[in-house]
């Protein structure tokens, strides 16, 4: 089915809250979550014939990575010449605020 930009919602902060509990359950010490700032996602969402932006995890070495590329409306990810791809964000943690229920 083709992407139109409308893909994903919205849940509940009871839903997150059983996500990312299970998610550190089943993964103690790991990397809880990557932050990547507005400006990077906007010039994503902003490439020609972006519908949206799909997320890759990686590794680098024991830390991991997001990985954000730009997909056009046929599911194709965006990296030809010119089409730029996401990366460096900062880890939760160190870099968590404070703590509260879905990093806790």
């Amino acid at each position: 089915m083709p992407f139109n930009g409308s893909e994903g919602g919205q849940i509940s902060l009871s839903k997150a809250i059983e996500l990312t509990t299970a998610y550190r359950t089943a993964n103690p010490g790991k990397t809880l979550g990557i932050f990547l700032g507005s400006s990077i996602l906007k010039k994503l969402l902003d490439q020609p014939e972006s519908q949206g932006i799909r997320f890759y995890f990686g590794l680098d070495g024991e830390t991991s990575q997001l990985v954000a590329v730009s997909a056009d409306s046929n599911e194709d990810d965006l990296y030809s010449d010119g089409y730029i791809i996401a990366d460096e964000g900062r880890p939760s943690p160190p870099d968590s605020g404070q703590l509260n229920v879905l990093n806790s």
